[in-house]
């Protein structure tokens, strides 16, 4: 096990796989700047599966015991069932994820499942078509992820854990809805406050909802009591319907950030290792790989950069508001969330 200059262990390592997306959300990748023009990554310069999984293997010796794959949209990696099956016999201890749009999700549960997937989480705002189709940016219809997330189900992806991130004005209002088709279902909900993530979303303070708000709107009509963390570091809070019918959850980075149990790395499309999500820089690990270092040599350069690390930007965000806004930071397409 390994530690940072806070004592904070690396556990969880999160995998972007390809810095592409089918969704235009307003808060990640605004289609006005992602136009058809936008140059993504060349294939060259992408980590390939195998450097991927060497790489999580190094990891995972480090003490990781979490695997996400996130994006852009994972599941336009094209035979991304082929690194899942890789990353799956790594460690049989490791907890092996992905967090999807859901919009592909129908088409390839079964084989992300069959390939060694244990768990997914799919992103879904809203219920309500028009604001849905607002918010993803293509006018793409909730329907079609909702199928998504019965066929992972079906595959044995259960509990399916849904992210919403909530924004006061534009999808606020439908938050009691989106618990309440989910209740009973199994699936977890999980309500994200609005963040700053990267520089293009137009983030400000006053379209942030407070989890606190979230949690008291819900609990109105739908009776919640909160309940203990699964374990150190989670980063929802979490909460059960009295009526023993569910869970819900909460992240709340902005009102209650919580970097003092932060134990998460992120890995980008092309090889640069981020020790929050909301550095301005990561750190090269794909010429050394490609420029042959050992896995020794490797394992010391991670071990190096995760010890030095001090990030606590989401507690300096509630010290510094609201200057800090300006300080240049990832994008989050690149590393996934």
């Amino acid at each position: 096990m390994i530690t940072d200059s806070f004592n904070r262990p690396l556990r969880d390592l999160r995998i972007s796989v390809t810095d592409r997306c089918n969704f235009r959300c307003p808060y990640c990748m605004p289609a006005e700047i992602f136009g058809e023009s936008y140059q993504f990554l060349p294939r060259a310069e992408i980590l390939t599966f195998e450097e991927i999984a060497r790489l999580a293997g190094i990891f995972v010796g480090l003490g990781v015991n979490k695997l996400r794959i996130t994006g852009g949209e994972p599941l336009l990696r094209t035979n991304l069932h082929r690194l899942i099956d890789m990353l799956s016999g790594i460690d049989p201890a490791v907890d092996l994820t992905l967090t999807t749009n859901g919009y592909l999700l129908s088409q390839q549960a079964q084989q992300l499942k069959d390939a060694g997937l244990q768990r997914i989480t799919v992103s879904l705002d809203t219920l309500d078509d028009e604001i849905f189709k607002q918010m993803n940016g293509r006018g793409f219809p909730a329907q079609r992820v909702l199928e998504g997330i019965e066929k992972a189900a079906a595959a044995g992806l259960a509990p399916v854990k849904i992210n919403a991130v909530v924004q006061k004005g534009v999808n606020d209002h439908t938050i009691v809805d989106l618990a309440r088709h989910f209740q009973g279902s199994g699936h977890i909900v999980r309500f994200i406050e609005y963040m700053d993530v990267g520089n293009r979303n137009g983030w400000k303070w006053d379209e942030v909802v407070p989890a606190a708000e979230v949690i008291r709107r819900i609990d109105a009509e739908l009776p919640l009591e909160p309940l203990e963390s699964n374990y150190q570091g989670e980063v929802a809070n979490r909460y059960r319907y009295r009526d023993g019918t569910g869970e819900i959850g909460v992240i709340s980075s902005v009102t209650q950030p919580f970097c003092g149990d932060c134990t998460r790395a992120r890995l980008s499309t092309d090889g640069k290792l981020y020790t929050c999500l909301f550095a301005a820089e990561g750190l090269d690990l794909r010429d050394p790989l490609r420029s042959g270092a050992s896995d020794a040599e490797l394992r010391d350069r991670i071990a190096g950069i995760w010890g030095r690390r001090t990030d606590r930007y989401s507690e300096e965000r509630a010290e510094l508001a609201p200057a800090q806004n300006a300080r240049p930071k990832v994008e989050m397409y690149q590393i996934g969330g």
